[in-house]
């Protein structure tokens, strides 16, 4: 019997030891810190940024940190090259800069550069934005737009100038019925609204941003055309997008129904991220999914069912593939979609 105790306690020893070693081993594989680009502070791209590395940040081992950029414009590249592990991106503008200038272009332009290495980590909640003008503007809807002064180019932030050509196009308006103010970025179109160099600019719904300016001069979002026909010329536009309403009081600036575009975020990394990396952080948020709502409003709908889809624009990482797979997530129309997207930058 004292042989039979002494041989169970060796086994449980050694079993302990085996799973410790394993850990280690995995942990070893782990750089010490990742990095997630996005835009600026104020953003809802950087609340959801700073969300996700609270969240991985706090799974251990590895740290999570949030560098902000001007806009995506500026460091989808970085992303691409490796030289930032993820990124917090819109699904239109993921699209544009994985096809490519030479493949794709939207409203005759496509300014971003090619980032053919872009693999989707997670599909994330669906963003609104809509068009801001200051509380007082006699402007109700976007039809009242037609030439006034509209931030417009963007260079460092080119979604913007796709937010307001959509938005433009669901009132069969394009930028040569407006006067364009040039700013180069999504707060510095907020930043001309406020000083009263623009008439109307582009933010997204709930963006802190947004409540700053309501604060200093008081503003709301001006309603796009919610009608059928509307909804269909902004989804011509700029494939990717669709007209939703949003009921009065829903966020700052929403004083009544509004329509406004809606999109979707995407959380993407690059495809050389080690997959032992990839399935750490999902794991991370994964596991930790309802920490996320209480950290910013956009998370509401930042869910597990949301994470793999067929209706994206950029492939999954590998690693991703094989974590949904093993969640039962990935069916047989996320392969062929996965096939299709690998196929455009072989």
């Amino acid at each position: 019997m004292q042989i039979h105790n002494v041989a169970i306690r060796l086994l449980v020893t050694l079993s302990v030891a085996v799973v410790f070693s394993l850990a280690t081993a995995n942990a070893q594989k782990l750089p010490t810190s990742t990095t997630i680009g996005t835009n600026p502070a104020g953003t809802v791209f950087y609340a959801v940024s700073a969300g996700l590395a609270k969240v991985i940040s706090g799974a251990g081992p590895m740290q999570s940190v949030v560098q902000p950029y001007t806009g995506s414009s500026t460091f989808m590249p970085l992303v691409d090259s490796g030289e930032l592990d993820f990124g917090i991106i819109n699904a239109v503008e993921t699209n544009l800069g994985y096809q490519g200038p030479a493949k794709l272009k939207i409203g005759g332009k496509n300014p971003l550069p090619h980032v053919p290495n872009t693999r989707l980590i997670m599909r994330g909640s669906p963003l609104s934005v809509s068009l801001v003008v200051k509380k007082d503007s006699p402007m109700k809807t976007v039809h009242d737009v037609k030439g006034k002064r509209v931030t417009g180019e963007y260079p460092a932030n080119a979604a913007i100038w796709f937010h307001i050509f959509a938005g433009l196009a669901s009132a069969g308006l394009t930028w040569d019925d407006v006067k364009i103010v040039p700013v180069p970025a999504v707060n510095d179109g907020v930043d001309a609204l406020v000083q009263g160099r623009a008439d109307v600019t582009n933010h997204a719904i709930g963006a802190a941003k947004v409540k700053e300016a309501d604060a200093t001069v008081g503003v709301r979002y001006l309603s796009l055309d919610c009608t059928p026909e509307g909804d269909a010329r902004a989804r011509k536009a700029v494939p990717g997008y669709a007209i939703t309403t949003l009921k009065a009081g829903a966020s700052t600036g929403i004083v009544a129904d509004t329509c406004v575009l809606s999109y979707d975020i995407y959380w993407v990394g690059h495809k050389g991220l080690s997959n032992e990396v990839v399935t750490h952080v999902l794991k991370a948020v994964w596991d930790n999914i309802d920490k996320l709502p209480p950290l910013n409003p956009q998370f509401q709908d930042w869910t597990r069912a949301r994470a793999a889809s067929a209706e994206v624009t950029v492939p999954y990482h590998p690693a991703a593939v094989q974590f949904y797979k093993e969640r039962n997530l990935w069916n047989a129309k996320m392969d062929e979609s996965q096939k299709r997207l690998l196929a455009v930058n072989p």
